[in-house]
């Protein structure tokens, strides 16, 4: 077995399921500590920071002489739940070239890489410090990365998620929301009395579904498409034989950079009326310059000509908000959130080189 696919398979085998998502769920502390130490053991100065009890991320500096750029190695620690999986998800089964188990792909893969990268800096003689950044809670608020753009101070970073290796520069934003309707409960036989707020619903979800529409059939960003909404929970009624007092619908709507958190707010009330509506956690959506020397650079060690786009958001818009010229470039493979979740070991050795070769032209 390579050195990265020991490292990944030791990382796979270690439960960190976001407890956000799934109460009761192990969270990163394990993985954290392995992380810490096996960073330490490396040569690296290792600091923890836990902004949240029991949700610790990991900071790790290969350290420069001085007087070189920064560039910052960024990876999560946490994986959704396995309870639709396959196969045993800590297994770490490794078959031809593939690597299987939740996380290996969303992206234990990708933070093993990136540990020997920064390792593999380490009395390289570079001027600049090489930064990995091993962060918890980036399925869900992103606290472990919100702390560390807050500590560590940066000339530019690559964020590892996988991206089939190609080089990203762009993904989407999001923004959840609630939707209340009210209705007055009333015997079911008594619709003199009764008014359904499940009904009322009826037609407020065909307005989103109408709103999608005209999203999708708006002008393409051309990395990442257009923005869109969808209705993910609803639940309302208190038995069969009453009118409902309340029903509630839980969405999302994606958006592309020039689409921000208070137009997606405006079209909401105007679709929810006199229904209350209640906005959630929401993210911007990120876009590099193409043309930032960073940028160029990425793309010439990883041997690519032209830039592509995450449908999904990443860590990286928190740390280009931060004033940080930002990348994503991470393995291939297949299955985030997935029944069955794999990813290719090769591009794991590619991307360990790539973010290596990054480091020594950035840092020199």
């Amino acid at each position: 077995m390579s050195e990265v696919a020991e490292l990944a398979a030791a990382l796979v085998r270690i439960d960190s399921v976001n407890p956000a998502l799934i109460p009761g769920a192990a969270g990163e502390a394990e993985i954290a500590r392995f992380v810490a130490d096996w960073l330490a053991r490396a040569g690296l100065e290792v600091d923890v920071v836990e902004p949240l009890a029991g949700r610790p991320s990991v900071i790790g500096t290969a350290r420069g002489s001085g007087g070189g750029r920064t560039l910052v190695v960024n990876a999560h620690l946490d994986t959704v739940g396995t309870e639709a999986m396959e196969e045993p998800p800590f297994e770490a089964r490794l078959e031809q070239g593939r690597l299987y188990g939740r996380g290996s792909y969303d992206m234990k893969g990708a933070l093993a890489a990136a540990m020997l990268a920064a390792a593999d800096a380490v009395g390289m003689g570079l001027a600049g410090d090489v930064i990995i950044t091993a962060v918890a809670d980036e399925e869900v608020a992103s606290v472990g990365t919100e702390a560390v753009v807050a500590q560590v101070h940066a000339d530019a970073a690559i964020v590892c998620e996988p991206t089939e290796l190609r080089l990203a520069i762009a993904h989407r934003g999001f923004a959840g929301f609630e939707i209340e309707t009210r209705g007055v409960v009333a015997h079911g036989s008594r619709p003199d009395l009764g008014v359904d707020a499940i009904a009322k619903m009826g037609h407020v979800l065909l307005a989103l579904e109408a709103l999608d529409r005209r999203l999708q059939a708006g002008t393409p960003h051309p990395l990442i498409g257009t923005g869109s909404l969808h209705a993910s929970l609803i639940e309302g009624g208190q038995e069969f034989s009453s009118y409902p007092a309340r029903c509630v619908l839980t969405g999302e709507r994606r958006t592309i950079p020039g689409e921000t958190v208070e137009q997606v707010e405006r079209e909401l009330r105007a679709i929810a009326g006199d229904a209350v509506l209640r906005l959630g956690v929401s993210r911007e959506p990120f876009e590099a310059p193409s043309g930032h020397p960073f940028v160029e650079l990425a793309g010439r060690t990883a041997g690519v000509s032209e830039h592509a786009g995450a449908l999904f958001w990443t860590d990286a818009g928190l740390i280009a908000a931060a004033g940080i010229p930002t990348v994503l470039f991470g393995p291939a493979g297949e299955g985030a959130h997935a029944a069955v979740e794999w990813v290719d070991v090769a591009s794991l050795e590619r991307v360990r080189d790539v973010v290596l070769q990054t480091a020594l032209e950035w840092c020199r």
